[in-house]
């Protein structure tokens, strides 16, 4: 179980995801999470930068679902403002949300990544559906209770890799 919290990449943010590396390694698609992973958890817009990261992601031919444990009412907002679908309330890191993004994508596992801020919900998460995972780290510090106390076993892991 160990080896399904290890990300296959690791970057400080979104904008170093080098995005010719996965069309070489055949991804196609992108699973990405929302909050502290686009935006910090308390901000309720899409500011300018990631509309135009989400610009060029779509240039580039990949096609995008969001995907959170967060609201509808936040999910949507983001969803509709940037213009890709988006899966609420999703109780990462059950499998079950993964395998309906795919299927809103018509991706298989192999074509596909996903991008997250959290080892125990994204990483684990994608790995036990079978996609490619790249963890972020978190843009801020600010986050639920329960969050607050899984980041310190977060931080034992990350230590270790």
């Amino acid at each position: 179980m160990y080896h399904k919290l290890i990300p296959d990449m690791r970057v400080k943010n979104i904008y170093e995801i080098n995005f010719d590396s996965l069309k070489k390694m055949g991804i196609q698609y992108l699973i990405i999470d929302i909050d502290n992973t686009l935006v910090p958890q308390k901000v309720r817009y899409v500011d300018n930068k990631i509309l135009e990261w989400f610009k060029n992601i779509n240039e580039n031919g990949f096609k995008v679902c969001l995907i959170s444990n967060n609201t509808k009412k936040r999910v949507n907002g983001f969803k509709e403002k940037i213009g890709v679908p988006g899966i609420a309330w999703a109780i990462k890191p059950r499998k079950s949300p993964f395998k309906k993004a795919l299927k809103i994508l018509n991706a298989k596992p192999s074509e596909t990544a996903v991008i997250g801020d959290q080892i125990f919900t994204d990483i684990f998460g994608g790995h036990r559906a079978g996609l490619y995972t790249i963890l972020v780290v978190p843009i801020s510090k600010e986050e639920f209770g329960l969050t607050k106390i899984v980041r310190k076993f977060e931080k034992h892991i990350l230590k270790r890799m």
